[in-house]
This record gives structure tokens, sequence and C-alpha cells, in this order.
């Protein structure tokens, strides 16, 4: 079984460089900290969402492994610093959570 985590981030157009700048900063943070859930990171290209809109997501064995993950972004200060300078360019953010039929 696997469940899946995404985050899902709709940034400023005008500020994507800042954006994209920071995002590359998170995915060195993942890449660097053992305890970092590292997921995959997706623009929109065609569909419902525009093209302004990130997804990053993740699966995980178990509901209590997503549990995890979201308790390590939202209590690491590494995290949150990186989080709070991004945040400046976020118009709206939602968390999405999947769990096998």
């Amino acid at each position: 079984m696997s469940y899946k985590l995404r985050f899902v981030q709709v940034f400023k157009q005008e500020n994507a460089k800042e954006y994209f700048d920071l995002e590359k900063q998170f995915e060195t943070f993942e890449a660097t900290y053992p305890g970092a859930p590292k997921g995959k990171r997706y623009i929109a290209y065609a569909g419902r969402d525009a093209s302004n809109t990130l997804i990053w997501e993740c699966d995980f064995a178990t509901f209590e492994d997503v549990c995890k993950a979201q308790s390590f972004f939202l209590t690491d200060s590494r995290h949150e610093e990186l989080f709070q300078e991004q945040s400046a360019y976020i118009v709206k953010t939602y968390t999405e959570i999947y769990r096998p039929l």
C-alpha cells in the first residue's frame, strides 16, 4: 500500500524566478538532510491548473509515515525559514493526501 502526499502552490507569475530560486534551495535541503522527505516537483503544463502552479509530491508506505512527513515540515526550523521566504511569492497553497483504492 502506498499513500501520496501532495503540496500544491500557486505562485505569482511575475515572481517566478525568485520562487524557483527558492525551490532549488528546497531541493538542496531535501538532498542534504537525511530526515527530510524527498519529493518530486512538477509544474502544470496542461490541464485545470495554471502554469504558475507547482506540485510537490511524495509516496509513503503508511498513513503514519505521511503524518511524520507533515510533522517534519511543520517543526523543522530550516525548512520553515525557507518557506517563510518563499511564502511572499505564493498566492494559494493546499495539501492533498491520497490513499490507495
